[in-house]
Formats: C-alpha cells, sequence, structure tokens
C-alpha cells in the first residue's frame, strides 16, 4: 500500500523517481533551508545545486517506506538506490512544512 504523504512531499518523492530538478524543487518555499551530509543549503538557487550535483548524477531515487509525524515535522524513511558507494542506503527526511511548501528538510543517513 502505498504510503499518504502531504502533497508537496509527494511532489518531491515523485519527481525525484524521475530524477527531474525542477519537479523536485518546485513544492520548496523560495527560501527554504535544506540540511544535507552536514551542509546547509538556503534557498532555490543553493537547494537546485545540490539537487544537481548530488543528486542526479548519481540516479539517487529515495523510497520511502515509513511515514510519521513528530514534532511538528513529518518524518519520511526508506532506502535510496542509486550509483553510490553502499547503495541502497536507508535515509531518514525530516520535512517541516508551511501551507503547501517544504519550509525544511533535514536529509540523515
Amino acid at each position: 500500500m502505498p504510503l499518504e504523504l502531504p502533497s508537496p512531499i509527494a511532489a518531491y518523492v515523485a519527481a525525484n523517481a524521475q530524477l527531474d530538478v525542477d519537479g523536485m524543487l518546485q513544492p520548496f518555499a523560495a527560501d527554504a533551508v535544506v540540511r544535507d551530509n552536514g551542509s546547509v543549503f538556503n534557498g532555490h538557487a543553493e537547494i537546485r545545486r545540490l539537487l544537481e550535483d548530488a543528486v542526479v548524477p548519481v540516479k539517487a531515487i529515495f523510497a520511502p517506506d515509513a511515514a510519521r509525524h513528530d514534532g511538528g515535522q513529518i518524518v519520511v524513511e526508506g532506502p535510496a538506490h542509486g550509483d553510490f558507494p553502499g547503495s541502497p542506503i536507508r535515509f531518514t527526511y525530516r520535512f517541516t512544512l508551511e501551507g503547501d511548501a517544504i519550509r525544511a528538510l533535514e536529509i540523515t543517513a
């Protein structure tokens, strides 16, 4: 049974499955913050660079298999498959939403 995810998260996951950078970026607020692998990316331009440099080249596709609410965040977990060492690796994505937009995302393995 597919996960029931809030629409901005579902849109991000669907676009990621197609490695569609524009689609992955669309659900983020213009001034969103992404924390990934010890780095912080602020706003669309920096998040686009992250997606173009670290996601698309290695075909990293996140396949969530669990979701829960935790203190105002939506925590989504699952493996990411791709052309990178250790694939698949299980990740935790902590989304903070504001309206219909992703305000913040923290990605940990």
